[in-house]
């Protein structure tokens, strides 16, 4: 099991992701909590994904159009979460910690 929480910035909402491999090893189930009711909504469609769909791209990821089905903000942080745990359960990567960090002048 995989579990990471994503502080998605101005917007002030917090998301708990868990990815867990299920039996076979082909696809990973996916669990969210949040306080955004967008991201709740993705949630409640994206319930697992093919392991592999880890290396598709954007227009063609579930976790990408599922996304652009649910949230309304594009630079959200969460799908990429999502992924990213999606990965490290898939045993493709290793847990790292990510971040954006605005420099200010």
């Amino acid at each position: 099991m995989t579990r990471l929480t994503i502080e998605s910035g101005i917007c002030g909402f917090t998301t708990k992701v868990t990815a867990n491999l299920k039996e076979g090893g082909k696809d990973v189930s996916i669990a969210m909590e949040s306080g955004c009711e967008m991201v709740e909504a993705m949630a409640g469609e994206l319930k697992e994904a093919s392991k592999m769909s880890v290396f598709t791209g954007f227009l063609t990821n579930p976790v990408y159009k599922a996304a652009a089905r649910h949230l309304k903000h594009t630079a959200c942080p969460v799908p990429s979460g999502i992924i990213k745990a999606m990965e490290v359960e898939a045993g493709f990567c290793l847990p790292r910690d990510v971040s954006i960090i605005f420099e200010r002048q």
